[in-house]
């Protein structure tokens, strides 16, 4: 299989790498790239590609390893896989580098339902010294003053956000958002369908068809096809047959025929790929469950008569009636009729909802903290939850911000309440 690597993908990590093996006098060289984009877009496979391409090492940490029971331990092996990658360098005389894939998901803090430990502190701490220090990393309880030779550190995740906001910024991470555009989607599939005899135009109208999935897609699409190979040998061995016939068999593994890889039988199974994603996103199982529970303890507010000349509020707003579950208006005191506008067009679009706070001194760092533990799909779940923050939160920064639950990313941020009346 002739795998494709994308031009910007090759160009970026090409020239991270060896920037951080030159001596350039008077400039300073960030010691981490920060891959980030959409999930299932191929990050890590593309970097497994230029490493190969480049005859790079690699050293790798996975995002689940960045938690341990015993607090300090995920720091240390940063250290140490750091330390080995710099003794590779100098034993191989060849350029190594130390992976960490999925970092968003071992030390992000995505809302208040992830528990912020030690370790996660630890972790992003440990980031930015040797970010800062990338020639003098040292385990605890010894020290060498030997300088190391220097380490490019490449990170992959889907929402950076979620991260330590100094460990981010651009003095010691370089970022790159990846996302394939047609050219790079229809070369990457290209190689994935190469053995299979599908024509340039073929692969084209493949990618146009199914646009707005990612490259995962394609290659979930291709294993889909030897499904019905699969399932009739299963039927010809029998299910009781079937372990003993493929793990434990003397007659060697069985033998399949190419499949049909025909575009129109292509077209017709991503289709049906396509109707299971849209059950999933149609479910939304748990904000039903979730919303079931606070309506337990959710009291309907008495109806209130809406008068033509509402009273403004304390913020200088004028207010606008809210609806409750029984489809009865009751009055909301403390948002303005922009706030619940705002909401409307948000939640219109498609998009979820998150409310975020912070104090007067972390407004200055950026370091705003979930008011709740899930995102809100629903107009009077989101009246409810503003009202409750807005008032557990009144000396506060309060912003609303807009999450589009397909491309896991934040489209719309609005500060909503400021303290003391600041511009």
């Amino acid at each position: 299989m002739s795998y494709y690597i994308a031009p910007r993908f090759l160009d970026k990590l090409g020239v991270h790498i060896t920037k951080n093996f030159l001596d350039l006098p008077g400039v300073r060289v960030p010691l981490i790239l920060g891959i980030h984009g959409r999930k299932g877009e191929g990050k890590s496979f593309q970097c497994e590609l230029v490493f190969e391409k480049m005859g790079v090492e690699v050293t790798h940490i996975s995002g689940g390893e960045l938690e341990s029971p015993d607090a300090g331990d995920p720091a240390r092996l940063i250290r140490l896989r750091y330390r080995e990658t710099a003794e590779l360098i100098k034993v191989r005389g060849k350029m190594c580098v130390l992976m960490i894939n999925d970092l968003d998901a071992g030390a992000g803090r995505f809302d208040e339902g992830t528990q912020y430990t030690v370790n996660t502190q630890l972790v992003n701490a440990t980031l930015m010294n040797i970010a800062d220090n990338p020639t003098d990393v040292q385990l605890p309880g010894s020290y060498d003053s030997t300088p190391l030779r220097r380490v490019p550190i490449i990170v992959t995740g889907n929402d950076f956000s979620t991260l330590y906001a100094p460990l981010i910024r651009d003095g010691r991470m370089e970022k790159f958002y990846w996302e394939p555009n047609r050219d790079d989607k229809v070369g990457i599939v290209g190689g994935i369908f190469e053995p299979d005899g599908l024509s340039q135009r073929e692969i084209e109208q493949l990618v146009d068809t199914f646009a707005n999935q990612s490259i995962d897609f394609f290659s979930a699409l291709r294993s889909r096809i030897y499904d019905e190979q699969i399932r009739e040998f299963i039927h010809q061995v029998g299910f009781e047959r079937v372990s003993l016939r493929v793990v434990n068999s003397l007659e060697g593994p069985p033998a399949f025929k190419k499949p049909d890889f025909s575009l129109s039988h292509l077209i017709e199974s991503g289709h049906l790929m396509v109707g299971e994603q849209k059950r999933v996103e149609n479910s939304q199982l748990v904000d039903e469950y979730n919303r079931l529970n606070r309506g337990r303890s959710y009291q309907a507010a008495p109806p209130a008569e809406v008068t033509p000349t509402s009273q403004p509020s304390n913020n200088g707003g004028n207010q606008a009636p809210k609806t409750n579950g029984f489809g009865k208006e009751v009055s909301s005191p403390h948002l303005t009729l922009e706030t619940q506008e705002q909401i409307r067009q948000i939640l219109a679009q498609g998009y979820t909802i998150n409310i975020e706070h912070v104090d007067e001194r972390r407004f200055r760092t950026g370091s705003w903290q979930s008011c709740l533990n899930t995102h809100i799909d629903a107009h009077s779940d989101a009246i409810s939850a503003l009202e409750s923050c807005l008032a557990e939160y009144s000396g506060e920064y309060l912003r609303l911000v807009g999450i589009d639950p397909k491309a896991k990313r934040r489209v719309i941020e609005t500060i909503i309440q400021r303290p003391n009346g600041k511009n």
